[in-house]
């Protein structure tokens, strides 16, 4: 018997300790987590939050619970009976009572504990309270100031729906406790409730009558975020209805809560009860009945004009939430005028023009540079460089290590050897060599550079594929890089990580990854170092959890030749009055901050790009040591800032029917816009390098254009600015409702009906290969628009290998089809039109004399161009094609 007692003493300790314990050993590895990245200001300020929390809530629901369960104990029951169940079962009162009163101070205590881990998860919504600012722009019904809805509102519903479990929760023990002592009494004509518990119900029941009239009144803010129009936000009805019975609520529910406290402290049950009818009834009739009548027969029949002042809080606060009102709309009047000219003075604009579509790209990368089955491109980023004096467009995508493609998987090969990945692939995003496939700045392993990027520091220990943890600095090498030879070993030489110069460390790190091998491997020494927290998104989400952060890091190269990952961070909230919501409810975002993480060191840095944003200030003063301003960004990195792709999608969302500002528009609907679909997919924000009109200097863009609703021509087209002081900045270029301007989805029809690119098409896919279209990009050129789309060809099987063989450029009336973007604007604009180029001929076909003249005639003018620019291999190649098509003409 006393074996079997400790055993189970045993199994109810461990169940304590070993979630305590795993929960101990996770804020240690935090804490040196943060110790590592020289940010221990947010542990030690969010740890401080949430045991303030923890404490505040946990005491004040123990002190409370147990103080009522105390009263409901010491009450003097005189005429309890003396069994709770009669029959064959009879438990005694006394019995009970013995039992009863330890449960109560174990139920406080749990209970307390259920409070203090509800607390500590909040306490965001308690800091965000205490360091509340004000935004300077009030509601326009009830007058609040948005910051009272961004941190006050969130922070009095909580406390609203602590109150509210600390009632009910104490209601169904005290219940239980006078059922036990006898003070309620079921009998056969009825519930019979004493008179000592009849007052203490009456004390709580005032006390409910509180809570109510506190939640309508924090439910008069929430018609405010509210949904059920046909705009977001309150309405006539709700303004007029809804939040004048809860204003009566307010005040008429104390005032009932005072009467049926008394009908309980009496015992007059009708008196209790009648109170309680008429409030249901009052919000019943003014929540829902008179609403309605007054929505059918009021507002539904003239809803323009009543709704109008509420569609324009709609329109002003949607705007805000998603800072739409720093979009300029300038008119832009598109016309068919683009010359040679006009090519010659964007060149810039055209030699950035982006031919390599991501997917084919990332594909290609892997067979071409992938060198070894244990690494991967993951993704392939978009940028901008100075290469070789030019301003240039690129494409980047690291080398990761996969550590799901080791040849061999143990903890030594995955831990101590396998560490890093290595270099990058980094190309123009438009030159394409004669085989088809991209070219390259910096390649291979050891990284090659062909131009005046170097990367110095090849190696990425912190990516988006790192496995959870790695050790270096053991007496093991680590893998650095294959060779002809022989394999490449290195040694970590960085200040990434926490030293294992202590037995208790390898103690903590063996209990966070559940891994022995920590402990007892003799291959790790004081100097060892053990790395965590290695995907960027995990990384970064540890060191700022408040924030949210992009999908997509990218990667820079800096001047030094070092690899930083960039990401975007947001800040949202779903509590402004008015705005629309996305389909997650967040209604207010900001991409306020730029988040830097050193591929190497793993160090991270947060700079405050929307210094304007009330969360980001917020979050300022909570963590003054955590942000910098933007100014302060190094140079080489401030230069790689890109406006977010992810947020401008947002934005321009919001924007399609957003950018109507009269209420009268906006409400017909008169001038919708949509973002185009193409091939059943939603064209996305693409960067590019081009002239913004008015502008004298070429600049990185994200551009995205836009249709009229369900039409197919173009409406306008939404650009981001990226570079220097203009980032930020934002412009929607307009055309003319008066006239057709070719929309994405009507130039692939027209690519679709054109029969030479049909039949090629065609052609090569009977040849067993498969034809990928690459993305519809939209170029604006001056006051023209050109329609670039590459086509690529691969093997039909898995593995084959996307080239770059056409492309499509359409001006105008004009679709053609040839090698390289350079012939295709030839036969656009030079007069001199360049034969199509062609694949294998049709069998039976016949070409005439002035055709081929024609070819001839495009090759040498090819190969002129290409001896100018000192590509002798490729002025090489143009002449053999030259010498087959005269000897074509000689037959």
């Amino acid at each position: 018997m006393v074996r079997k007692n400790r055993f189970i003493l045993i199994l109810v300790a461990a169940a304590i300790i070993i979630p305590f314990a795993s929960s101990l050993v996770k804020l240690l590895t935090d804490w040196l987590f943060f110790s590592e990245i020289g940010n221990t200001e947010v542990f030690t300020t969010s740890l401080t939050a949430q045991t303030g929390s923890a404490l505040l809530f946990g005491i004040f629901m123990f002190a409370f619970v147990l103080g009522n369960l105390k009263v409901a104990n010491r009450v003097q029951i005189p005429h309890a009976s003396e069994f709770i169940i009669g029959g064959s079962y009879r438990f005694n009162r006394a019995d009970a009572e013995r039992l009863v009163r330890p449960l109560t101070v174990a139920s406080a205590a749990v209970l307390a504990l259920i409070a203090g881990q509800w607390g500590a998860a909040r306490w965001e919504n308690a800091l965000l309270f205490a360091n509340r600012l004000t935004m300077g722009t009030n509601d326009p019904v009830l007058g609040k100031d948005l910051g009272f809805y961004f941190f006050s509102l969130p922070f009095l519903e909580l406390l609203k729906g602590f109150a509210g479990f600390m009632l009910t929760a104490t209601i169904v023990l005290i219940i239980a406790v006078y059922f036990v002592r006898g003070a309620i009494l079921l009998t056969p004509r009825g519930v019979n409730v004493d008179e000592a518990a009849r007052k203490h119900f009456a004390i709580l029941v005032g006390l409910i009558s509180l809570l109510l009239a506190s939640g309508y009144y924090l439910e008069s803010f929430g018609l405010l975020l509210d949904g059920r129009n046909t705009f977001h936000g309150a309405g006539y009805a709700d303004v007029h209805a809804r939040l004048l019975t809860l204003k009566v609520l307010v005040f008429l529910t104390p005032l009932a809560g005072i009467i049926v406290a008394t009908g309980f402290w009496k015992g007059a049950w009708r008196m209790a009860v009648t109170p309680v009818i008429i409030v249901v009834a009052i919000h019943g009739v003014g929540m829902r009945v008179y609403p309605l009548l007054l929505q059918q027969f009021k507002v539904a029949p003239n809803e323009l004009a009543l709704e109008t002042p509420y569609i324009e809080n709609n329109i002003r606060f949607t705007r805000l939430g998603y800072d739409l009102d720093k979009i300029e709309t300038i008119p832009f009047d598109v016309d068919q005028k683009l010359s040679t000219v006009d090519i010659a003075n964007n060149d810039a604009t055209i030699k950035n023009i982006r031919l390599w579509d991501h997917a084919p790209l990332l594909k290609t990368y892997s067979q071409l540079q992938q060198i070894r089955t244990y690494y991967k491109f993951y993704d392939v980023d978009n940028d901008r460089y100075m290469v070789n004096g030019s301003y240039s467009q690129v494409m980047l995508s690291p080398r990761e290590l996969s550590y799901a493609d080791l040849p061999s998987r143990n903890w030594i090969n995955e831990r101590l050897i396998f560490t890093h990945g290595n270099g990058i692939t980094f190309g123009p995003v438009s030159r394409i060599s004669k085989e088809g496939l991209p070219e390259f700045f910096v390649k291979d392993i050891p990284a090659v550079s062909l131009a005046d990027i170097k990367v110095t520091r090849p190696e990425i220990y912190y990516g988006e594929l790192s496995n959870d943890y790695v050790i270096v600095k053991t007496k093991i090498p680590e893998f650095s890089y294959p060779t002809a030879t022989g394999n490449i070993n290195t040694t970590y030489a960085g200040t990434g990580g926490v030293p294992m110069d202590s037995l208790w460390k390898k103690i903590l790190f063996a209990a966070r990854f559940k891994s022995e091998k920590i402990l007892l491997s003799s291959d790790i020494t004081a100097q060892s170092r053990i790395i965590y927290n290695r995907t960027i998104r995990e990384r970064l989400k540890a060191a700022a959890p408040f924030l949210r952060f992009d999908n997509d890091p990218y990667m820079v190269v800096r001047k030094d030749g070092k690899l930083v990952w960039m990401v975007d961070a947001y800040t949202a909230s779903d509590r402004l009055p008015y705005s629309t919501p996305l389909k997650g409810g967040v209604n207010y975002m900001r991409n306020s901050v730029k988040a830097v993480v050193d591929a190497y060191d793993g160090s991270v840095s947060f700079y405050i790009s929307d210094p304007n944003d009330i969360l980001i200030k917020t979050y300022a003063r909570i963590f003054p040591k955590l942000f910098k301003p933007l100014s302060a960004m190094p140079d080489d990195l401030r230069s790689h800032v890109r406006y977010s792709h992810q947020f401008l999608q947002i934005q321009a969302a919001m924007f399609t029917a957003y950018h109507m500002t009269d209420p009268k528009t906006f409400y017909n609907k008169e001038n919708l816009w949509q973002v185009p679909v193409l091939n059943e997919k939603t064209m996305e924000p693409y960067y590019t390098v081009m002239k913004l009109p008015g502008e004298k200097v070429e600049e990185y863009i994200l551009l995205l254009p836009f249709t009229p609703s369900k039409r197919d021509n173009l409406a306008a087209w939404l650009t981001a600015r990226c570079d220097g002081t203009n980032y930020g900045k934002i412009r929607a270029y307009t055309f003319p409702r008066d006239r057709l301007v070719y929309g994405p989805k009507q130039i692939d029809a027209r690519i679709n009906q054109d029969s030479f690119i049909s039949q090629q098409l065609t052609l090569w896919s009977q040849r067993g290969s498969e034809v990928i279209r690459g993305s519809m990009l939209v170029i604006p050129i001056e006051k023209s628009l050109l329609y670039v789309q590459p086509l690529f060809l691969a093997a039909a099987d898995k593995g084959g290998l996307p080239e770059l063989k056409r492309v499509i450029v359409a001006f105008g009336d004009e679709v053609v089809m040839e090698e390289n973007l350079e012939l295709a604007l030839q036969r656009l604009f030079s007069g001199k039109k360049v034969a199509r180029a062609a694949a294998t001929p049709v069998v039976g076909s016949t070409v005439s004399p002035a055709t081929l003249a024609k070819e001839a005639m495009g090759i040498y003018e090819k190969a002129m161009t290409l001896q100018r620019q000192g590509d002798w291999a490729g002025y090489g190649e143009e002449l053999r094609k030259l010498e087959n098509v005269l000897k074509r003409m000689a037959q």
